[in-house]
């Protein structure tokens, strides 16, 4: 990751979630219930897959995450801009 972290080469590890064919509400309802699900199982790196397209599912998926009380941070990934990794906050 940028800002002197290190990006991780072997994001399969981490829990995904593919957001193709859903329209922003869904993506956006998903996106929160995946998010609260993997605190619980005390994940703290996740994937989301939303696409490229016309970057709507990628809007409301980086929306909620930036209003989502459990997530740390996140960013799209370096090598495909379809997908996002978010680090989660872990209780």
């Amino acid at each position: 990751m940028s800002n002197g972290k290190v990006y991780d080469i072997f994001l399969e590890r981490y829990p995904k979630i593919d957001l193709h064919g859903y329209d922003r509400d869904s993506a956006r309802v998903v996106t929160n219930d995946f998010i609260e699900e993997n605190v619980i199982l005390g994940n703290d790196t996740i994937i989301i897959i939303h696409g490229i397209g016309s970057g709507i599912v990628k809007r409301e998926v980086h929306d909620a995450l930036s209003h989502n009380k459990d997530v740390l941070e996140y960013k799209t990934d370096n090598f495909n801009s379809g997908c996002t990794i978010v680090k989660l906050k872990i209780k």
